[in-house]
This record gives structure tokens, C-alpha cells and sequence, in this order.
């Protein structure tokens, strides 16, 4: 069973491939969903969010879910030498960076705890998988021509693990250098990281596409993780491990 639906302005997709899924199953993730962008949206201003961003709640009126985001960027800020921060250059808070990675990883724990095995999400090209695809095998998950996003330039397979891609291609160089406040480095175009779960490739592809060409170096030091960078010349360049992935 699979369905897509419109959430947090982006395609969110859940395909559960073990018998007895149901759309009730499906929707259960897709509401929560819905709690996160009421949650942590930066566009809507009833969000609890932006009630922190405005001043009008102190930190022991947070729910635990922001009280553990803010705590999981600050422990990814440390490990990451400054180049992962939640704290725009306006002096607002924007933990898009890590809650999209997150939550997909905590949906995942939805289908989980209902005893499925077989199954991916997706939320705006940020995949979780578990176990197995339709046909049995590894889930293969496709990297996009950051110049023609209608083509694929690297299959993957996976199992068990999450992929995430940082990049300019679909909303403009949206990233910030912490360090300097600027827009990251913009001879990078793409940072796809592959890694245990959906939480740590995304916050790490996040930090170091910030980062620009030394990000790649980077993501090679981390133990775990693989990444794959594209850059303004189309030329890619990956880690030592990422060819373990490659279809």
C-alpha cells in the first residue's frame, strides 16, 4: 500500500509493503505529519515556533518534542565545529535542519510499533526505509541531476537506514554559513549523505553543505556515514565507503 500527500509543503509519501497495512495505517503517519508543521513551522504564526521566535513562551513552556530539538542542534552544532546552527542571521530560530530528518525517523517508529517491517518514508526526498521492497530485495533509491531533476545520476540501495540530500536545486541556496552568516558555499550544489537512520544523514548533509567543498572531507571523518557531492561543475565527488551503496 502506498499514498502521497501534500504536508509541510512538500510530497510526503509511505509505502508499507507487509500484509495487512490499511490507509488508516498510512494516515496515522500522515497526521503526524500534520502535528510537526503545526509544531515547528516557520510560516504559520499559531506554531509553537513562532510563539518562541515572538518571545511569548519560555523554555519550561516548550512541549519535550521542541525542548528535544533544540537540544539535539545544539549537540549537532558541537559536533560539527559551529557549521550546523538552528539560530538564523536574523537572530530567529529555523530548526528546519533537523526536524525534517527527525520526524521522518519518528514516523518510521509509527509503522514500526504497529509491527511493520517493509516499509519507506519519504518527505521531500528524505527517505527512511526498513527492511525490503515489494519485490523482496533493497530498497534502490534514486539521486537527482541537481540540473535536471527529471534524471537520476546515482541508484542506491538500502535497508534499514535513511538518505538525505541537502542542495539548491529545488529552493535556491536557502542554506547559511553560520560562521559568516552568508549563504553557503555556492559552487556546491547537491550533498547527498547516506547513514543509519534519516535523523543523522539529514542533519549531517545540512552541516556540511554549509561547509561547501570541505564538507565532503567532512562527511568522510564521520563514522557511519557516506556522502555523495555534486558540484556547480557537475562534477561528483564521494566518499570512500559511498560505493558500497551504488546500484
Amino acid at each position: 500500500m502506498k499514498e502521497t500527500k501534500i504536508l509541510m509543503g512538500m510530497p510526503v509519501t509511505v509505502e508499507i509493503v507487509d500484509d495487512g497495512a490499511s490507509s488508516h495505517d498510512i494516515e496515522d503517519v500522515f497526521s503526524y505529519f500534520e502535528y510537526i508543521d503545526d509544531t515547528f513551522s516557520t510560516f504559520k504564526s499559531s506554531s509553537e515556533m513562532m510563539r518562541i521566535n515572538r518571545g511569548e513562551l519560555e523554555r519550561s513552556q516548550w512541549s519535550p518534542d521542541m525542548k528535544e530539538i533544540f537540544d539535539l542542534a545544539e549537540r549537532t552544532k558541537n559536533e560539527t565545529d559551529g557549521y550546523f546552527d538552528i539560530k538564523t542571521p536574523g537572530g530567529s530560530f529555523d530548526p528546519s535542519g533537523m526536524v525534517k530528518g527527525w520526524a521522518i525517523g519518528k514516523a518510521a517508529d509509527i509503522l514500526k510499533k504497529k509491527g511493520f517491517k517493509n516499509f519507506y518514508v519519504d518527505a521531500g526526498g528524505d527517505i527512511e526505509v526498513s527492511g525490503v521492497n515489494e519485490k523482496g530485495e533493497r530498497w534502490i533509491i534514486g539521486i537527482r541531476n541537481p540540473f535536471n531533476v527529471s534524471e537520476i545520476v546515482k541508484k542506491i540501495t538500502l535497508t534499514d537506514g535513511g538518505i538525505a540530500t541537502s542542495g539548491t536545486y529545488e529552493r535556491g541556496n536557502h542554506i547559511y554559513n553560520p560562521k559568516t552568516g552568508e549563504t553557503a558555499d555556492s559552487d556546491i550544489v547537491s550533498m547527498s549523505v547516506v547513514g543509519p537512520n534519516v535523523y543523522e544523514a539529514d542533519r549531517f548533509a545540512t552541516a556540511a553543505f554549509a561547509m561547501g567543498r570541505d564538507g565532503i572531507r567532512f562527511i568522510e571523518r564521520v563514522p557511519g556515514i557516506e556522502g555523495y557531492m555534486i558540484d556547480r561543475q557537475g562534477i561528483a565527488t564521494m566518499t570512500s565507503g559511498f560505493e558500497n551503496y551504488v546500484l
